[in-house]
């Protein structure tokens, strides 16, 4: 596999080199685009996802009805008047009073409408304990979690005036305003926490500041540009809250990573006693090469997202894709002229203690890592069992995600008992089964006063009921203006999804053609929460077929042309879906069955909520690239300059393991900062990330990715004849030898092979 003379043809190495010499345009052009983008972004304003564009399915239909009418939904709330005691009754003269006053003080705040009282609605219990007074909050709906204040305030002084009874509110407005203030600064300092602490990391791992604050500069000003393009990008693709959280999660990991392979690699070479041209000309040509491949391939993985048909999905893989594109021109364009201009300026703010073990270690090492030469001696003397234990562990790891549950988390499964208004939600759905999320039957017709239409909308109501989908009562809203007519019935099951969904198929298959389905010209589409998330699970499992094989088939014609190698292209999917199974496995064990639940704060959860498993198999097989191209690179490029497979393979990986694992720190550390989050999707994200690159990094680059290839020797680069007019990737150079130097020996004076 020699290649003779040197050579230079990849974009990577021609880029690194045309920004080393002209450093100055090369920062100008990156500093004028990020620029640029920001000044497009704000002058275009985002577009966010429409509610109607979320889903396909009824749900959207039903939506796409409401917002073509013109119909405003206000937010509705819900006062909960309840006897605590089994003596009290809504039919006593004391309960009696205090809905009255309810009634009174929310309508003397001035900020809602249509306040009904339960003895006019019919809304009390079945045990006759419990009462709601219903309301809408004035106004645009979106905003009324910033005018609910008031409101609450009132039925707060109600509940001092009235002591043996529970009086509390709860409904989209309050809920909104309730998780902004407990959950909205919990966002943001996790967010800006993610950035100290990979420069912490990056501190350790370089010794000197700014050597550490370039890969956290460069990643910052990617995610700012990306902000911007965004803004454009929304006006073709909408965007949302999540994929900007989504999109500053993967940029400062890619972007702080790409960097780091960078720069280590430079640094690497000028302490083999290189001249920085050089030096700078090799990382170009060899960690630029292996970030270009990985970053394409991330790129790739994030594109399958687009194939869901689910808008946030949309926007989360365009947001990414966006992303981890300019990290990766990023670092192979501005990286190297910053490096260039600095030169040995970039060790300046050196950490003496650090610096001082740093020097120790590379002084007793050469350079590479002790721990890691250990773990590949062990396992490239027995790759066999290595490979069966690995692939065993992983396995068992693995098999619980072949249970999994997923489902649209409810509110007390979401927040647990940490906010007193799930223990609200709780009480309501116990004395009102389904009250709290409706089922809502959007009903258009010709003319929705017709004679035909309003008995078969009377019809409907008694069925839902008789039907046993509904305990009622059923509330009908007509819009004369616009023929359309809203239905709200409460379903049976309540927050049992399970039993609300068969609920909800009831009132589908069977009230709904009985009734509404007889009339011409009628549509009735029905949606709401529990709809939504039915909707939503059945379009995303329909998803998963044509996701999984674009990313895998993608990923590994990227990887085939990339190396020249069927048997690495194959070994690299098989080894990632053995890292995804294994975090798919974690997260089962901890929030489905519960198995260390405590140490997380995740009791009780049940359940994997149903967008993250298509989720973590995109942003996982994408991020595992970059470990998997930056060690199979490092051992291709030593099995190019004449070494045998085997010490090919350990000089690969015990050369990269420093670089993987300060890697692979910053990911965990900013992955994990999520996994504290109070929301238990957000801890869900979090946990399965940072676990998943954690197995990726240790087990599978350090164990299993020798193990398979050492068992493989020669073959791994197997080539057949009929593959080779496919085109070549590989942009191959094999950098100049290093001056003779004394070798490096180990504590036993054993000299230590480099």
């Amino acid at each position: 596999m020699g290649n003779g003379q040197a050579r230079v043809r990849g974009i990577a190495a021609r880029a690194g080199g045309w920004s080393a010499r002209h450093r100055w345009a090369a920062v100008g052009i990156w500093v004028l685009f990020v620029v640029l983008a920001t000044g497009l972004g704000s002058v275009a304003g985002r577009v966010d996802v429409k509610d109607s564009d979320q889903l396909r399915g009824e749900t959207h239909t039903a939506t796409k009805i409401i917002e073509d009418a013109g119909i405003e939904e206000p937010a509705g709330e819900t006062v909960l008047v309840q006897a605590e005691g089994d003596g009290v009754k809504a039919t006593d003269a004391g309960f009696r009073a205090a809905v009255e006053a309810v009634v009174k003080a929310v309508e003397a705040t001035g900020e809602v409408t249509d306040v009904t009282s339960p003895y006019d609605s019919g809304t009390v219990s079945e045990d006759g304990r419990s009462a709601l007074v219903q309301f809408d909050m004035r106004g645009d709906s979106d905003t009324a979690g910033e005018r609910v204040r008031p409101v609450l305030d009132a039925v707060a002084g109600v509940q001092k005036e009235h002591g043996a009874l529970r009086i509390e509110e709860i409904g989209a407005a309050s809920m909104n305003k309730t998780f902004d203030d407990a959950f909205g600064d919990d966002f943001q300092k996790a967010e800006l926490s993610a950035v100290p602490v990979a420069l912490g990391i990056l501190l350790i791992a370089f010794g000197a500041l700014v050597a550490a604050l370039l890969p956290v500069a460069l990643a910052i000003t990617a995610i700012v540009a990306t902000m911007g393009l965004m803004g454009v990008v929304s006006h073709v693709q909408p965007m949302s809250d999540t994929a900007n959280s989504v999109m500053l999660l993967v940029g400062l990991a890619v972007g702080v990573d790409y960097c780091l392979f960078y720069l280590r690699r430079e640094r690497e070479e000028r302490a083999a006693g290189r001249d920085a041209a050089t030096a700078l000309r090799i990382a170009a040509a060899t960690s630029g090469r292996a970030i270009v491949v990985s970053g394409v391939t991330v790129c790739v993985a994030m594109a399958g997202m687009l194939f869901t048909g689910i808008s946030d999905f949309e926007a989360m893989g365009l947001a990414s894709l966006m992303v981890v594109a300019v990290a990766m021109a990023g670092s192979v364009t501005v990286l190297p002229a910053l490096l260039s201009l600095l030169g040995e300026r970039v060790e300046k703010g050196r950490i003496p203690f650090v610096r001082r073990a740093m020097e120790r270690r590379a002084a007793r090492t050469g350079g590479e890592s002790r721990f890691w030469r250990a773990v590949l001696r062990r396992v490239l003397a027995k790759p066999l069992v290595s490979v069966v234990v690995a692939t065993g562990a992983l396995l068992a790891v693995a098999a619980p995600a072949v249970g999994m549950k997923t489902q649209n988390l409810t509110l007390d499964q979401e927040f647990g008992d940490s906010l007193p208004i799930v223990q609200t939600y709780k009480r309501v759905n116990a004395a009102f089964p389904g009250g709290s999320e409706p089922a809502e039957v959007v009903v258009r017709a010709k003319d929705i006063n017709a004679p035909e239409v309003k008995s078969a909308l009377a019809d409907f109501r008694a069925r839902a009921v008789t039907s046993g989908a509904s305990r009622g009562p059923v509330d009908i809203r007509l819009h004369d203006a616009q023929n359309v007519a809203l239905v709200y019935v409460p379903l049976v099951g309540g927050s049992d999804l399970d039993a609300a969904g068969a609920s909800l198929k009831k009132l589908r298959d069977e009230v709904r053609p009985a009734t509404l389905g007889r009339v011409d010209g009628v549509r009735a589409p029905i949606t709401g929460q529990v709809a939504g998330s039915l909707d939503f699970n059945a379009q995303l499992a329909g998803a998963v077929v044509p996701v999984f094989m674009f990313v895998v088939v993608f990923a590994f014609a990227l990887m085939l042309l990339s190396f020249r190698s069927l048997t690495v292209a194959a070994t690299s999917i098989v080894l990632n879906l053995l890292s995804v199974g294994a975090a798919y496995g974690i997260l089962v064990a901890v929030f489905q069955h519960g198995w260390g639940a405590s140490l997380v704060g995740a009791e009780g959860v049940g359940a994997i909520i149903s967008w993250l498993p298509l989720f973590l198999f995109v942003i996982l097989f994408g991020l595992s690239m970059d470990y998997h191209v930056f060690v199979v690179s490092r051992i291709r490029e030593a099995r190019l300059r004449g070494r045998s497979t085997r010490d090919a393979i350990e000089h690969g990986v015990v050369t990269t393991a420093g670089v993987v694992t300060s890697a692979a720190v910053i990911m965990v550390a900013v992955f994990a900062i999520f996994g504290t989050l109070s929301m238990q999707s957000m801890k869900q994200m979090g946990v399965g990330l940072a676990a998943a690159v954690l197995i990726d990094a240790t087990v599978i680059r350090g164990v299993l990715l020798p193990a398979v290839m050492a068992l493989l020797g020669e073959r791994n680069w197997y080539f057949p004849t009929w593959l080779r007019r496919l085109p070549d990737l590989t942009h191959d150079e094999e950098p100049p030898r290093p001056p003779a130097r004394p070798a490096a020996r180990d504590d036993e004076g054993e000299p230590l092979r480099v």
